[in-house]
């Protein structure tokens, strides 16, 4: 009988595996190596940590970063891009960069095609989809010949209001598939994305050719080696969206897995808010190499319809993370005398200079270990015995250019670091108008609970939650997810002009592709549900902000163009910091979620303490440069209801917590660390 529930997240350094025993009711985490020449083998590695067999699995879903490292790395597919003939210069162009336009070091983002692998093809739809000029078919036969013989790997089409009518669009992959074969890529900007920006739109498609290939071979190779391992369901894979796909779904839009591996954090954000009670979190995810800030607001994670990578833009539904090069892999280095930590990073191999791997520079997980932050012996669940000596000689090294010793060389690195993570962390809160002392700071990834207390310090947040499992805290946010598939209609009207049974119509036509969607996903019709929302903005105005649609206004209802006109007054004051009440709105995008729910655990609840008394030892740790007698004890003898206060370590499997002094630790129900500022508890 398949008993487990398994999640993998795929990290720069290490393979997070988490399991739910369906017959006992518990939660297991482990860590396997990430093998970059081939993920499928830490993939594999960590599974077999776990569960005897993948036949022992029934639920399986994972988070991959094949689609983005392709992406961030220039590793993709050559693309050959085919736009309307007369404006297939537009995805060159691009964009004006409304936010930089004093910016004397601004820098054009460089477009994944080059101009000469951009070709323009005959034939017009109109903005109301009707056809001007007839496909050229023999143009887009043609094109696709010089894609075979210029060694293309995909097609990208975008042409003209696709989105009113993709008829063309459609032809044109049958011509090219005619000529080179089913199984060629092929992205359309209409399925990509079916909005209305024709730059974006164009850019979304070229991102999903560029990357769809790789993407595909990866699940492709990794669902032989699970079905050749026994397993018997689906392989499920995390969208950017923060909901799940089969991983056939996730082969044909594979732009929606573009930012599938850290979106799992947030997801578990989200869970950990509605259990514990508390509405706003920040969530701060450090691993080897990256550090990623995700916000919960009311409840939810902090989703938006369009996002950027490296001044790229994609039309899709994702959740908004903030990524710096900070992370204990990142290495420090000297820049014109000044110390600098990241954005490059050591990886898995050689890694930081403890891992006695063959690397010889100084990182932040060198560092902390310096300082006696990190236990040596039990690193990664004692898959891995550090070297002390390797880490002191590596930041002694750098501190002699600052004529600074180890230990003050290494506070030094974490002191930079936390400043560069804190900076973060007020770019994504500030931007939506958010206060971060008004949330609680949520540390996970190997790395994260070992600086989140210092970040909360710079930042004024007054309590820090460490959750259980926090090194694979997003592989089990990965658990707690629903199937999820985004549907998008263009919808122009203003206030003045909108038909509420018109809108109604089309809710309904939407509705009902989304839920069907939902069976091919596997999905019983007793759990569908959707959730509608449209973008609004004021008249004459560019850019747009998602209002929900809920029973409240009903589009058919005399009060509904009232109630959604506050709903965006209010958002827009909390965005901007002002509105303008009154004034003509204008409808522009519908939109429509549909969310299929295959169960998922609750969270365990934690043995309660019978006497305060733990097992644990005191070391030396420094903290501001003095050694200090600290606590350090193993995360599985602190039960709910314990406390202590700092300085203290937690150690743990798959990550370590570090309390400095002046701050106190309990326990929860679920067996959270609750780390609180004393001065402000």
């Amino acid at each position: 009988m398949a008993r487990y529930r398994v999640s993998m997240d795929i990290g720069g350094t290490f393979t997070d595996v988490v399991t739910y025993d369906d017959e006992a009711g518990v939660f297991a985490a482990t860590k396997a190596s990430t093998t970059p020449d081939d993920l499928s083998e830490g993939v594999m590695a960590g599974l077999g940590a776990v569960v005897d067999t993948p036949g022992d699995i029934g639920f399986l879903v994972h988070g991959t970063t094949q689609g983005l490292n392709a992406f961030l790395e220039r590793r993709g597919v050559p693309v050959l891009l085919l736009g309307t003939a007369g404006v297939e210069d537009s995805y060159h162009i691009a964009r004006g960069p409304r936010t930089r336009l004093y910016d004397l070091h601004y820098r054009k983002p460089e477009p994944l095609v080059p101009r000469r692998d951009v070709l323009g093809i005959g034939g017009r739809i109109a903005p109301d989809g009707s056809e001007l000029t007839p496909l050229d078919e023999d143009a887009v036969r043609a094109a696709a010949r010089t894609a075979r013989d210029r060694g293309h790997g995909a097609i990208a089409i975008a042409f003209l209001f696709s989105y009113a009518n993709p008829a063309h669009e459609l032809r044109a992959r049958e011509l090219v598939l005619e000529e080179l074969g089913e199984d060629f890529t092929v992205s359309l900007s209409h399925e990509a994305a079916k909005e209305w920006r024709e730059y974006e739109r164009t850019s979304s498609a070229v991102v999903e050719s560029y990357t769809g290939p790789i993407v595909r071979r990866y699940l492709s190779h990794l669902e032989v080696r699970l079905r050749d391992g026994g397993l018997a369901v689906p392989l499920h894979v995390m969208q950017s969206s923060g909901g799940i796909l089969t991983a056939d779904s996730a082969r044909a839009r594979p732009l929606q897995t573009l930012l599938s591996g850290p979106v799992g954090g947030a997801i578990a954000c989200a869970e950990l808010s509605r259990v514990s009670g508390r509405p706003n979190l920040i969530g701060v995810d450090m691993g080897g190499t990256s550090f990623d800030v995700s916000l919960i607001v009311d409840g939810e994670p902090d989703v938006s319809a369009e996002a950027q990578l490296e001044g790229l833009p994609m039309l899709m539904s994702v959740v908004n993370i903030h990524t710096v090069g900070a992370g204990g892999g990142s290495v420090a280095w000297v820049e014109a005398g000044g110390l600098r930590v990241g954005p490059r990073s050591a990886g898995a191999r050689p890694g930081p200079a403890c891992y006695g791997r063959g690397g010889t520079e100084p990182t932040v997980t060198d560092a902390n270990l310096v300082l006696g932050r990190i236990d040596p012996e039990g690193f990664a669940g004692g898959q891995m015995t550090l070297d002390t000596a390797g880490a002191e000689q590596a930041v002694g090294k750098l501190g002699e250019t600052f004529g600074l010793d180890a230990v003050a060389m290494a506070e030094g690195i974490c002191d930079v670091a936390n400043s560069k993570m804190a900076q973060a962390i007020r770019t994504i809160t500030v931007s939506r108008g958010i206060e971060p002392r008004d949330s609680s700071l949520v540390a996970f990834g190997g790395a994260g609970p070992m600086h989140a207390v210092f970040l909360a310090r710079e930042l004024g947040i007054a309590e820090t939650i460490v959750p259980r499992f926090p090194g694979a805290f997003s592989a089990w946010g990965m658990l707690q997810t629903r199937i999820r598939k985004d549907f998008t209609e263009p919808y122009f009207f203003l206030d003045a002009d909108l038909d509420g049974a018109d809108l109604t119509a089309v809710l309904r036509r939407l509705e009902e592709q989304a839920l069907s969607t939902l069976g091919e996903e596997g999905v019983p019709e007793g759990q569908r549900s959707v959730a509608h929302s449209v973008d609004i903005r004021y008249e004459a105005q560019e850019y747009t902000l998602t209002v929900p649609i809920t029973d409240a206004a009903d589009p058919s209802t005399p009060d509904f163009l009232k109630v959604v006109a506050e709903r965006f007054a209010e958002m827009h004051h909390s965005r901007y910091g002002h509105a303008n009440p009154g004034a003509p709105i204008e409808f522009v995008t519908v939109r429509t979620a549909a969310f299929g729910d295959l169960g998922r655990p609750e969270p365990q609840k934690w043995p309660h303490a019978e006497k305060p008394e733990f097992p644990h030892e005191v070391k030396q740790v420094v903290f501001g440069g003095t050694p200090c007698d600290t606590t350090v004890v193993r995360r599985d003898d602190l039960l709910a209801g314990h406390t202590f206060a700092g300085p203290g370590v937690v150690v743990e499997d798959t990550a370590t917590t570090v309390v400095p002094p002046g701050y106190s630790v309990s326990v929860d129900e679920i067996g959270s660390l609750i780390i609180r500022n004393k001065e402000q508890a």
